[in-house]
């Protein structure tokens, strides 16, 4: 067999249960995505990753997938009627899966992505603009407070967007997007702490830190806006 094995790759005996794999998938996936680990960020270990739990995170995709390793591995091709039946019932899995999956997706968009993208970008968009009007004094009184109220409010909105996120499941078809906004959203969070601890420290240090959070969150939001452009 020359293609990857889905079972190799995600380091899972085919027994495995649907728990382990989604295990193994989160475990693979921080070690070997870009935006996690870069001293071992690999995208074409992540490709394959993330193409091995589309498969087998799926029991209908991942059943056809068994038949089809088995078939593969018979010397002189096997019975012609068992793979003829086998690759008939592999398309009519394939087309409900499909009706099925545009379904997820939309609802999906609908849940989640839109309202997450809504709340992001009110907490992200305005962050220069409050940056600026606090340079002009950023021990004036009033100046800080009204920094201090950006910073509520982007929590707030912060905790919508994480609601938001975790109120349907991600398709197996958006996990490039999904994984941007929940990197992005965990950026942000960190963001803001570090912003927090400028307000009560004067520190600048914290100031920077939390202005290059939002920027590395405001790239990952950019990753998962192109990555749903694939898919609509």
């Amino acid at each position: 067999m020359t293609e990857s094995n889905h079972y190799e790759t995600l380091e899972l005996h085919p027994q495995a249960s649907q728990a382990e794999i989604k295990q193994a998938y989160r475990r693979l996936a921080k070690i070997f995505h870009p935006d996690t680990n870069q001293s071992t960020a690999d995208h074409d270990r992540i490709a394959g990753i993330n193409a091995a739990y589309e498969v087998l995170s799926d029991p209908q995709k991942r059943r056809t997938y068994d038949v089809r390793l088995k078939y593969a591995g018979f010397e002189g091709g096997g019975d012609r009627q068992v793979r003829t039946k086998a690759a008939q019932t592999s398309h009519r899995q394939r087309r409900t899966t499909g009706q099925r999956t545009d379904a997820e997706l939309n609802q999906w968009l609908q849940e989640v992505y839109r309202p997450v993208s809504r709340w992001l970008s009110e907490i992200l968009n305005p962050l220069e603009d409050e940056i600026d009007q606090l340079a002009a004094d950023p021990f004036d009184d009033e100046l800080i407070e009204a920094f201090q109220e950006y910073l509520s409010d982007c929590r707030d909105r912060l905790e919508l967007a994480q609601v938001s996120f975790r109120s349907y499941p991600n398709p197996i078809n958006v996990a490039a997007a999904a994984s941007n906004l929940y990197y992005c959203l965990n950026q942000i969070g960190d963001g803001i702490e570090e912003l927090e601890r400028f307000v009560y420290s004067y520190d600048e240090h914290y100031l920077h830190t939390g202005h290059e959070l939002f920027r590395i969150a405001r790239r990952l939001k950019r990753e998962a806006q192109d990555a749903v452009r694939t898919l609509v």
